[in-house]
């Protein structure tokens, strides 16, 4: 018994859907023109009414290019009103889309010949290498002036960490840091305020990019919040001497951690956590002597060693405003987003060289700043404004 086989023409196929994506977008975009012009003469089509601002006087023919092809716009003509479009506008904005989309391709580490092909698959055009070339340094142009912007108004508060990624140096695979600074603003809402490369995060690399954010503006500077970094610690005074540091009390529980038995870890870290959860630093200080002690009747010395050496860089926190203790006593906030470049970079592998990194978590710290991330408030300022104008008028008194 013999099977019927269905044999398909993928070339066949392929025209006819880019035929059915053309038409659709030609047919779209000339149902938002009549709609945009309805909408200037305050009638529809025929429709007499008082309110009409004009009259239709016809057509003309435009060819416009999209991705899907060329297509043929019907540009409404009106009389005793200007027909200016923002729909086609508003279409270069989306085709601009596709040049984003392309550069992050490139940027997530997707080969030259991967992209020539997606772009074939998705819009029926083959994408040249040189044009590729052209949209990264296109990219790499605008993140670059995103990235050196300058700096306006205060920053009371800044967050800083070092995220390391995979690079390719003389055959071999080696680390390469990239140092990032967030900072709350007046207004209390985030903003990603530098990004560089930082080689072994040392006290030169620390020292050299808390300098190039204060040339850019960065002022105001109340605390710095990190992870225990010697380089950074050395750093922050002779470039920021009138801040204040606060250790990342996450990081400083799981260096404890570090020399805790695993079946003793929940205990340990009810333990710190009470130390935290004291209504100010003495009380802090005072429990965390007792929580020393406690851990060294578990027989957990070297807990206990590194509870006393740390515990006040973790405690700076207390001297601002309560209502912010949640929100700068950890570096969680930038945690966050180092994960999600961790994310981004996870598939490239190793990078051909420090530049690339930079410009890819540049590209995706400027995306995620660009979302309610940045714009949303973090925590209300006004707290830290009424403190320090008590701690002024107890002086001046």
């Amino acid at each position: 018994m013999s099977e019927n086989i269905i044999q398909l023409n993928q070339e066949i196929i392929h025209n006819e859907l880019r035929d059915l994506v053309r038409n659709s977008v030609e047919e779209t975009l000339n149902a938002m023109l009549d709609q945009e012009a309805d909408v200037l003469i305050n009638a529809d089509k025929y429709e007499r009414s008082e309110g009409r601002k004009g009259h239709r006087s016809g057509h003309y023919n435009r060819n416009f290019h999209t991705t899907a092809g060329e297509v043929t716009l019907k540009v409404p003509k009106l009389k005793g009103i200007p027909f200016e479009t923002a729909i086609i506008e508003r279409y270069r904005r989306r085709e601009c889309s596709v040049e984003e989309a392309l550069i992050e391709m490139y940027l997530a580490g997707v080969s030259v010949r991967r992209v020539e092909d997606i772009t074939e698959a998705l819009w029926g055009t083959r994408v040249s290498p040189g044009t590729i070339s052209n949209l990264n340094k296109k990219a790499y142009g605008h993140i670059e002036t995103w990235r050196s912007r300058p700096l306006s108004g205060n920053y009371p508060y800044v967050y800083v960490d070092g995220i390391y990624l995979k690079r390719s140096w003389g055959g071999e695979i080696q680390n390469v840091a990239v140092l990032i600074a967030i900072g709350v603003n007046e207004d209390g809402c985030r903003e990603i305020i530098g990004a560089a490369e930082g080689m072994k995060e040392d006290h030169d690399s620390w020292h050299e990019f808390f300098v190039w954010l204060k040339s850019r503006g960065l002022k105001g500077v109340q605390l710095i919040i990190g992870d225990k970094n010697l380089g950074m610690l050395n750093a922050i005074p002779e470039v920021f001497p009138d801040a204040r540091y606060q250790r990342c009390t996450v990081h400083f529980y799981r260096n404890i951690f570090s020399v805790t038995p695993r079946n003793k870890m929940k205990t340990v870290s009810m333990m710190l956590k009470a130390i935290h959860a004291q209504e100010c630093r003495v009380s802090a200080q005072e429990k965390a002597k007792q929580v020393a002690q406690k851990l060294r009747e578990m027989k957990l010395s070297a807990a206990a060693k590194k509870l006393e050496d740390g515990i006040d860089e973790t405690l700076t926190y207390m001297g601002f405003p309560s209502q912010h203790w949640t929100r700068i006593r950890t570096n969680n906030t930038i945690e966050r987003l180092n994960r999600e470049i961790k994310r981004r970079t996870k598939a490239i592998g190793a990078f051909p060289d420090g530049q690339s990194a930079l410009m890819l978590v540049c590209a995706r710290l400027r995306h995620v700043a660009g979302t309610e991330w940045g714009v949303k408030r973090y925590m209300n300022m006004d707290h830290l404004k009424e403190m320090v104008l008590q701690e002024n008028d107890s002086i001046v008194g």
